[in-house]
């Protein structure tokens, strides 16, 4: 937290006085003790972050196959394939367990 001299403007530092730390201007002679405790705090706010497979909707219309969930061991499994990668690498398969309690996601 800055605090400012109000008789010039410039930064205030914090000092040891003779009883108390006080703030100080360095280039005139504001002094001003220090009685409380002085904080402050401000949180950043956090991005909120984009599902790369495009969320909940992104699964709507998708193929299932023949996939061994490895959670609950369900024989079918939704899949899609995003290149994930550079064009010559081969595409990410995604899959997501039809199993509606268990609904695990994975990817090969």
């Amino acid at each position: 937290m800055l605090i400012f001299c109000p008789s010039c403007g410039n930064v205030l530092i914090v000092e040891e006085g003779q009883r108390c730390y006080r703030f100080a201007c360095n280039t005139c002679p504001y002094v001003h003790n220090i009685n409380r405790k002085v904080t402050s705090r401000k949180y950043p706010k956090l991005k909120e972050v984009d599902d790369v497979l495009g969320g909940s909707a992104a699964w709507e219309n998708v193929d299932s196959t023949v996939e061994t969930c490895p959670k609950c061991d369900h024989r079918r499994a939704y899949f899609m394939q995003i290149q994930t990668r550079s064009a010559d690498e081969p595409m990410t398969t995604f899959y997501k367990c039809c199993n509606l309690q268990c609904g695990h996601r994975w990817r090969d």
